[in-house]
């Protein structure tokens, strides 16, 4: 089982010094990761989500303003990114196409999702000093910056985003070159999850073309869609070539007993399956709202036809 050996590798590695070299800084005995260009802007935004909400429950009550299951779904979602990014698989990513994979999907498919679901704007904007506020607010109203986040933010623009990150940071070029620079290696990872996270986001909470939730519901099982398609194929050629795409990802297949190719495939078949399933499983679940939403909105004319 390769999902097994991969948590007993990284067990091992825990256990027992080993040789840290590569791009990653990490402690030698650990191999945990201590990078501040990923510590920094993680406990940033941890620690402004908690200072923002502590207001806003002083301000408005507990669970007001941002409820239990956003608070729960934020720490979720940022504990599994700050794992992905610092524990020992982010070390055995650079080492071993599948955790590489699996690093990432966690990023975009888990952490992303969760923490787009926690609305983290409004608690950030409470961490900032009362007299901040109405300026920051200005600032974000202001054209200069509006439209762009309105371009971007467009479902169409956040789908395409989000997709082009995935397909040109597995160009085996750039790849390779993220395995090789750490300030790459870093904005690869700094992508995933920014373009996840903003797909996500408009998804949830997005107003698509209109303010009608349906509309929104229906823009989403769409985008998912098309997701599901794109990344499946991307999944689907790494698992089919016959070539290795990228020549030092695979340094420690051989731990498990595989080759370098056979390494990559599997990498391919977790971005083909289990992340297909995922989106799937998201765009069920719009679909889903969608359809409820409907029947809800035909109860009032079938009373009024009787």
């Amino acid at each position: 089982m390769p999902a097994l050996s991969l948590l007993a590798l990284l067990l091992s590695l825990v256990a027992a010094p080993a040789m840290a070299h590569g791009i990653s800084d990490v402690d030698p005995g650990s191999l945990w990761s201590f990078d501040p260009w990923l510590l920094a802007p993680l406990y940033a935004v941890g620690t402004a989500f908690y200072v923002g909400t502590q207001r806003l429950w002083r301000r408005a009550g507990g669970g007001r303003g941002v409820n239990f299951r956003q608070v729960g779904a934020f720490w979720a979602g940022w504990l599994i990114v700050a794992l992905a990014l610092t524990s020992p698989l982010h070390w055995l990513g650079e080492r071993l196409f599948t955790a590489h994979m699996v690093e990432h999907e966690l990023l975009m498919i888990v952490g992303a999702p969760l923490m787009a679901y926690a609305r983290i704007n409004g608690p950030v904007m409470w961490s900032l000093p009362a007299s901040l506020r109405p300026a920051v607010g200005r600032c974000l109203n202001w054209p200069g910056v509006a439209r762009p986040w309105a371009l971007v933010s467009h479902p169409v623009s956040a789908t395409a985003l989000h997709g082009l990150a995935l397909w040109v940071w597995h160009a085996p070029p750039l790849y390779a070159w993220a395995l090789e620079n750490t300030a790459v290696h870093r904005l690869q990872h700094i992508s995933f999850f920014a373009t996840a996270l903003l797909f996500w986001w408009v998804l949830l909470h997005g107003r698509g073309l209109g303010r009608s939730v349906r509309l929104r519901d229906g823009i989403a099982v769409a985008c998912l869609f098309v997701t599901v398609l794109h990344s499946g194929v991307l999944g689907a050629l790494l698992t089919l070539s016959t070539r290795i795409w990228i020549p030092g990802q695979g340094a420690l297949a051989g731990e498990f007993g595989l080759s370098p190719l056979e390494d990559q495939q599997l990498a391919g078949i977790l971005m083909w399956v289990p992340m297909g399933i995922l989106y799937t499983g998201a765009a069920l679940f719009f679909a889903y709202r969608w359809l409820i939403t409907i029947d809800a909105s035909r109860v009032p004319m079938v009373r009024h036809a009787g």
